[in-house]
């Protein structure tokens, strides 16, 4: 788990989650980390569907008692909270309309326009004979190989820029530094662009390069 303070984005502070990670024991967690600093507001990413700032399904790979859970109440400042891949988009963004792809362990998605983000859920939708998650994710990289894994990304990007009319696309995620070969309109993001993207949900008007 990571912590950025936006006024004081060269220090960086972490501390050990896992896959049972619980709400209670991440708010704990950022607690213990900033005791020392001062804050007024909190972004939050979540490998999960989130709407209205509340997770709305159990994140796959952490602990329970995700959905529902008042972040805002239990760090005692505003709070707001996205899908994670959603917050990395909205870092990432650079004008028009950006589809934004995280390869990971699964597939987030995202679609920015105009600066306002809108989370996707495109893993799960056919493609040839499962669905894109099937063989863009980890699962898929390593049942596929790296070329056939990397066509399929490349055939992702083109029928889902095509579908959704987006004018660029941003790979961000683990695997998305694996790929030898940029598909055609993509660009490759950047892990750290999450931290950008939590500040742009309080203050749109930041920028990649800080100013």
């Amino acid at each position: 788990m990571k912590v950025l303070l936006s006024t004081n984005g060269s220090e960086r502070r972490r501390f050990d989650s896992g896959p049972d990670l619980t709400p209670e024991q991440m708010v704990e967690g950022v607690r213990a980390e900033t005791t020392d600093l001062a804050f007024d507001v909190v972004a939050i990413g979540v490998p999960a569907p989130v709407k209205d700032n509340k997770v709305r399904t159990e994140p796959v790979n952490l602990g329970p008692g995700w959905v529902g859970f008042d972040f805002e109440q239990a760090l005692g400042r505003p709070t707001k909270v996205v899908n994670d891949a959603a917050m990395q988009a909205l870092g990432s963004y650079e004008g028009g309309k950006m589809l934004f792809l995280g390869l990971g362990t699964g597939l987030g998605s995202a679609l920015v326009i105009d600066g306002k983000v809108q989370p996707m859920e495109l893993a799960h939708l056919p493609f040839r004979r499962a669905t894109f998650e099937d063989y863009v994710g980890e699962q898929g990289r390593k049942e596929l190989g790296k070329k056939h894994w990397e066509d399929a990304v490349a055939e992702t990007v083109g029928l889902l820029l095509a579908a959704l009319q987006a004018d660029y696309a941003v790979l961000g995620g683990g695997n998305a530094k694996k790929l030898e070969s940029i598909p055609e309109h993509a660009r490759l993001g950047a892990n750290t662009n999450a931290f950008l993207g939590g500040f742009r949900l309080w203050d749109p008007s930041l920028s990649l390069d800080g100013d």
